[in-house]
């Protein structure tokens, strides 16, 4: 099945308005959790609340994250731990989790999270594609 730009685009926007204004977002080392219906995994290693409008209007199949995304490590990171795993969340639901780190679904600017220290997310982008 194969949809135009258009239909493309309204999937990707669908997305900041299912999940809402200023979700949380949260990242963990360890294996991911199986998928988003399934409990949180892994050790937390840094949080923070997105913009009230964190998702770019979609354009051509593709929406990538709008505003500043800043986390701030926690204690379990501890002097230096590297996330592997993110998820978004509205209230306790996941909504979006994916991997995290250099090269994966989300880019921070730094992969080594340490108690304290910010994190900001440099590329997180959704693409809708045609099979």
């Amino acid at each position: 099945m194969q949809y135009s730009s258009d239909i493309r685009d309204a999937q990707n926007n669908a997305i900041e308005t299912t999940v809402g204004v200023s979700p949380t977002l949260t990242v963990y080392s360890g294996s991911a959790p199986a998928n988003c219906a399934a409990a949180d995994t892994g050790t937390v290693l840094a949080i923070g609340t997105l913009p009230s409008d964190w998702m770019a209007a979609s354009s051509a199949g593709v929406v990538g994250k709008t505003g500043a995304w800043t986390l701030t490590g926690q204690a379990g990171a501890g002097a230096g731990t590297a996330g592997t795993h993110f998820r978004i969340k509205a209230g306790a639901n996941c909504k979006i989790q994916g991997t995290f780190g250099v090269a994966q679904e989300m880019v921070p600017d730094n992969n080594s999270i340490a108690n304290g220290q910010t994190v900001t997310i440099n590329s997180f982008n959704v693409t809708r594609g045609n099979a």
